[in-house]
């Protein structure tokens, strides 16, 4: 159907399930309960346990009950830990109590833990006694006493002690529905604190399947799950996404990219999703090339810019076939995606097309208004896998949720008449100089292209004059030296004047969300602090 205004549905297959998270897992382990589940992907192979369905769904059973015991459905429970096997367990354990996860970053400090906390009014949390250095089991004590509602504090050291004590329990657990919360998720904070998306079953379920299914994914296909599980991309994509395939999913503690190379390697996996920041520092990896790498025939990126120049890269040294999600924490997370079999061009310029039972359009930020054809608006999404909304936050909900059910992302797209978007920019992100709208991704996309830019990002800076002027942040690729002239002149061969930075920095490494976001507000921040050096 070729459109004829900014507004496209996906399509009707696969159909919606009414099916919670802890039935989906149920599911599993009755139709290939001796199939391997989950595998601990530890640097160190001899501690790599794993769990098959029928265990791992035993597991989160006993989870269950002894959470049942403790907190009423509905509460919330924070965990707080690195890509542990017991994250999974306690994800749908959790489910199965009917209370509501809370997801916390292993990298946050007390303020933040503490905000988190009274914030999502969570009764409980499940907490690693530390991770790389972080000492979160004393953070948590250290701010119990400024969390009123914080009643229990349980320990995975002590997560033997737990599942015995539900194994031995005959609580009855709750009859929970589809549409109930399951999770909140706070927001990457790209342009400041987060904020808590509160989540159902219903749309996480089918969101990770559908994700994973579009991506061309069989029936127990080896995934490596190198996601951060506190984000959706992890606990939904990854987790939801391969037990929904009856898949085996090797789990990654933390990424890092030989460790990543070599489980691809050694389990034959066949899938992995990662932000472009992963994938990138995978093909910089000295193992990258002398690593078997021939199973792999799935790829999958997103959550921020994925330039066109990775996507050829990635297809013609894997052979992957790639694809593209796009959406947000607040969507469960994904509303479009790129096909296996769309055209490379596609892969590297659009979103693709909208999932199933998914709406998207494409509006005027001003007026609200449906634009045009392969018009620049606001892109905005409806359907089975929004958000309820903003955890105790009305204002925000109201701002991000209109009258008709549609969530206005803040990304600045385009559609054409096939219902392929195009991705322009945030609309934070975009840069008014002197009046004249200017998107960092046209920029970016063109710098990534040239062979001594490893990473880019393109930034607003305030000017007396203008308003905001273009400055750029650049990461060398390796063995390469930036060099501001050569660069200059080669984005003037491409792009008129006013897009062409005015201001140009190289950093080490990039200010990161715990997604793998670049945090454009933080480089922004820093500037007007004089931290860097202009070349």
């Amino acid at each position: 159907m070729v459109l004829t205004i900014s507004h496209a549905h996906g399509p009707a297959e696969p159909a919606l399930r009414d099916l919670t998270i802890g039935a989906l897992l149920k599911e599993a382990a009755t139709e290939c309960p001796d199939r391997i589940a989950v595998i601990a992907g530890t640097p160190d192979p001899a501690g790599r346990r794993q769990w098959t369905y029928a265990e791992l769904y035993d597991e989160a059973m006993c989870l269950a009950r002894a959470l049942r015991s403790r907190f009423e459905p509905g509460e919330r429970i924070a965990i707080w830990a690195p890509n542990i096997p017991e994250w999974i367990i306690t994800e749908f354990g959790s489910a199965l109590a009917g209370t509501v996860l809370v997801t916390v970053n292993p990298s946050y400090q007390p303020h933040e833990v503490e905000y988190v906390l009274n914030q999502s009014r969570s009764a409980g949390i499940l907490v690693m006694s530390e991770f790389r250095g972080n000492q979160m089991a004393k953070h948590v004590e250290a701010v119990r006493g400024k969390c009123p509602e914080l009643r229990e504090v349980m320990l995975f050291d002590d997560w033997d002690a737990l599942i015995k004590e539900g194994r031995e329990s005959d609580i009855e657990l709750p009859d929970v529905k589809p549409e109930d919360p399951t999770m909140i998720q706070y927001t990457s904070g790209t342009t400041g604190f987060p904020k808590g998306a509160l989540l159902h079953h219903r749309g996480l379920v089918n969101n990770g399947t559908h994700t994973v299914k579009r991506m061309g994914l069989s029936e127990g296909d080896i995934w490596v799950t190198m996601m951060p599980l506190f984000h959706t991309g992890g606990c939904v994509l990854c987790v939801l996404g391969c037990v929904g395939m009856r898949g085996t999913q090797v789990v990654i503690e933390q990424f890092e990219p030989g460790l990543a190379l070599e489980i691809i390697e050694t389990y034959k996996a066949r899938a992995l999703l990662g932000v472009p920041t992963m994938l990138i520092a995978m093909m910089e990896h000295p193992d990258f090339v002398s690593r078997n790498l021939s199973s792999l025939e799935f790829a999958c990126s997103g959550g921020s810019t994925v330039p066109a120049a990775l996507v050829k890269k990635l297809e013609d040294t894997l052979g992957v076939a790639f694809t593209i999600v796009f959406g947000q924490t607040e969507c469960s997370p994904v509303a479009s995606m790129t096909k296996p079999d769309d055209t490379l061009e596609d892969k590297a310029d659009t979103l693709g097309i909208p999932m199933p039972n998914v709406e998207v359009k494409i509006v005027d930020p001003e007026t609200g208004e449906t634009v045009p054809l392969n018009t620049v608006g606001e892109y905005c999404t409806r359907g089975y896998h929004v958000m309820h909304g903003y955890f105790e936050n009305d204002e925000a909900t109201a701002a991000a949720i209109d009258g008709e059910g549609w969530l206005h992302t803040g990304d600045l797209c385009s559609m054409d008449e096939r219902g392929y978007c195009k991705v322009e920019g945030r609309l934070k992100d975009m840069i008014i100089r002197g009046g004249e709208n200017i998107y960092p991704r046209e920029i970016e996309e063109l710098l990534f292209h040239h062979d001594s830019v490893g990473e880019v990002a393109v930034v607003g800076l305030p000017d007396d004059r203008l308003g905001e002027v273009v400055g750029v942040f650049l990461r060398a690729a390796p063995g390469q030296v930036i060099e501001k002239e050569a660069l200059f002149a080669y984005l003037r061969q491409q792009l008129s004047p006013q897009k062409t930075p005015r201001h140009w920095f190289t950093v080490d490494e990039f200010p990161l969300t715990g997604s793998g976001k670049i945090q454009k507000f933080v480089l922004r921040d820093e500037w007007g602090k004089g931290a860097f050096t202009e070349l």
